[in-house]
């Protein structure tokens, strides 16, 4: 466990991504005590084979599978049922790469995953889905939409519609992680000739900038504003970059995770009775699809993907490149002879 435990203690800095591999470390460590009977260092290939198919059909249900519940409750499971082919193959990806640290720490002297590579590469192209989690353009205004409309007639409801206004300008014009934003002052705005960055430190202790766009500058200034703060802030501003409605703190990352998660709930139910498709897409979405969203929609713009990479802040041009879309859109229309329908409207939002 604690070998285990220093593996999670490399991603605290990212909230989202320490539950997600938590959650698939604990399922395999109950694995291994309540089925395989061994310990994690004991597994071999043929075991995580099959774990593999155990995460298929968990079984016996009653004793895996469950409703949402706290973890500190009686009707708590691992599973809430079968896992899809796609979180299949996220679970076989986190696990390997906490086997391939214990290997890389010296807590092993092998990694059974390795042995399994044909899967693992199916596996990682199962989760190739993920580049998917975006929201188009036509989604993207029907959530901006939404946002300018929250209720202004109570003051509590202008601090929450001024925030959410502010918050999702950052995302789609930042690209950030949530713990990004969550961890930085307002000081990391800063104007260098003439040209507002975004000054961050980002995955694995990474300093970057980022084009801060007008539009996003004019969000800033507004909420700074609506605070009673001076419109823009200077390098030494160390108050939070998303303050609480009142501004007198941060919030964690965990609350912007949920204060996004409700609002696309919120859209979601408006769009149920017509769209239903389009309303499963939102209830899935999260903070992260954000980020896909802002660096997709740069590609729709054909931004050069050097500057795309640099925005994203990927170690490798490849990894941008996943969210090339456009040009299978077009190869598509061209096909089949379909002509894009226009997604504009008279409330654009933000630009990325």
């Amino acid at each position: 466990m604690a070998a285990v435990q220093a593996w999670l203690s490399e991603f605290v800095d990212s909230p989202q991504t320490w539950r997600s591999y938590r959650k698939e470390a604990e399922r395999l460590l109950l694995w291994c005590w309540l089925v395989a009977g061994k310990a994690l260092s004991d597994l071999q290939r043929e075991d995580l084979q099959r774990y593999q198919q155990f995460l298929k059909q968990p079984r016996p249900a009653s004793r895996w599978c469950g409703p949402r519940a706290s973890r500190d409750s009686s009707q708590w499971r691992p599973f809430q049922g079968p896992l899809s082919p796609a979180s299949q193959a996220q679970a076989l990806i986190i696990i390997n790469s906490l086997f391939t640290y214990l290997v890389t720490a010296g807590y092993l002297a092998g990694n059974p995953m390795g042995l399994v590579r044909r899967k693992l590469k199916t596996a990682a192209r199962s989760n190739s889905e993920a580049t998917s989690r975006y929201l188009d353009q036509a989604l993207w205004q029907r959530v901006w939409q939404h946002i300018e409309q929250l209720p202004q007639e109570t003051s509590s409801n202008r601090d929450r519609a001024e925030r959410l206004r502010y918050l999702f300008t950052l995302l789609y014009s930042l690209g950030p992680r949530v713990s990004e934003l969550a961890s930085h002052p307002m000081g990391s705005v800063q104007c260098v000739r003439g040209r507002w960055w975004w000054f961050v430190t980002g995955k694995g202790g990474k300093a970057a900038k980022v084009p801060v766009t007008p539009s996003c500058l004019a969000a800033l200034q507004r909420y700074r504003t609506y605070l009673g703060w001076p419109a823009l802030p200077t390098a030494d501003d160390m108050r939070p970059l998303v303050p609480s409605q009142k501004g007198s703190r941060g919030i964690s990352a965990n609350m912007i995770y949920r204060l996004v998660k409700t609002l696309f709930a919120e859209v979601a139910d408006s769009l149920q009775p017509d769209a239903p498709d389009l309303a499963n897409t939102l209830r899935r979405a999260s903070t992260h699809w954000m980020r896909h969203t802002a660096i997709t929609h740069l590609a729709d713009r054909q931004i050069d993907i050097r500057f795309l990479n640099k925005t994203a802040r990927h170690e490798k041009l490849e990894t941008t490149a996943i969210y090339l879309h456009a040009e299978d859109d077009a190869w598509h229309d061209a096909i089949s002879g379909a002509v894009p329908q226009d997604a504009s409207n008279d409330s654009k939002g933000p630009t990325p």
